[in-house]
């Protein structure tokens, strides 16, 4: 066997003749080389993870796929079922903002309030100058979409709270407005002024209404809300109620046959109070009314012909 060296500086070559056993050894080196530079390579990736090819590691590989598709299957679901919840929060909210918005009209309607204050079919009017600073316009997320539709039902509550106190305001001056005749059934036996005195046939004064009912037990009625402020016997009146309705106005029921009311009660407008009767100065069943303002009597017959509010 011949190795030919060629020095590529001076362009010399030189010739080496190999024999016998140098000859062999050479052989076997250069055809041994691969197989040995192989055989140590698979022994170092052998050293470095001993189990990375192994059945085991295969199977646990398997396993930790398997209990990945499973969280992922259980998050799938929980998604779904949180979705699903805040849908149908979403879907109550809006009926109840609808329930709100139509009894809101209906209040303000029935009301006859000013329907530009408490318009429930527009949105709030809102407005303010542009600024340069402003930020383009992005889609409200789920969340913020079921928060905003909070806001907008608690703003409409707060307009039916203030709604409710003037409705309440309404009520109560309606209930206090005096109107109305003391009693269910019956006529007026005698007017307000000066009149013919039963008992001794002089010119007297009367200072009230009277209302007959042909018969004693029947009801006696408040014609405005107040408190009672005297219920008992008083002097030619027999029992007799006083109720105080506020802004100096005060009414008289006499000649009870029996009184169903006691000092400090608090009394609603049409609530019967007491029983006619003929108790005190008195000729027969009836109603004996006065009206007080400010501390003088006046004519009950303007109060008995209002128009209720």
């Amino acid at each position: 066997m011949k190795l030919i060296l060629v020095d590529q500086r001076h362009g010399q070559t030189r010739t080496i003749v190999l024999k016998g056993w140098l000859k062999g050894l050479l052989s076997i080196c250069i055809l041994g080389a691969p197989v040995a530079f192989g055989y140590l390579g698979y022994q170092f990736a052998v050293s470095q993870d001993p189990h990375e090819y192994s059945h085991e590691t295969t199977l646990a590989w398997n396993e930790n796929l398997a209990n990945q598709a499973d969280a992922l299957d259980r998050l799938k679901r929980e998604s779904e079922e949180q979705l699903e919840a805040l849908t149908l929060r979403l879907a109550m909210l809006q009926a109840r903002l609808l329930r709100m918005e139509a009894l809101g009209e209906r209040i303000t309607t029935v009301a006859k309030l000013d329907t530009g204050e408490f318009n429930f079919a527009s949105e709030p009017a809102v407005g303010g100058p542009l600024f340069s600073d402003t930020v383009p316009y992005s889609p409200p997320a789920f969340i913020e979409a079921i928060a905003e539709l909070e806001q907008q039902i608690a703003d409409r509550a707060q307009q039916l709270e203030i709604l409710e106190g003037l409705m309440t305001e309404r009520q109560f001056e309606a209930d206090i407005f005096i109107t109305g005749r003391p009693v269910k059934q019956g006529w007026l036996s005698s007017p307000f002024g000066r009149r013919t005195d039963p008992f001794n046939g002089q010119l007297a004064w009367h200072a009230g209404i009277d209302f007959a009912t042909g018969e004693a037990g029947e009801d006696v009625i408040a014609v405005a809300a107040g408190v009672v402020t005297a219920a008992g016997e008083r002097q030619g009146y027999g029992l007799t109620v006083d109720i105080n309705h506020g802004n100096g106005y005060v009414t008289r029921y006499g000649h009870a046959e029996k009184l169903l009311v006691d000092v400090g009660e608090i009394i609603q407008k049409g609530q019967t109070i007491a029983l006619v009767g003929s108790t005190g100065r008195s000729t027969g069943p009836h109603v004996h009314f006065e009206v007080y303002k400010h501390g003088r009597v006046v004519d009950p017959a303007s109060y008995i012909q209002r128009t209720e509010r």
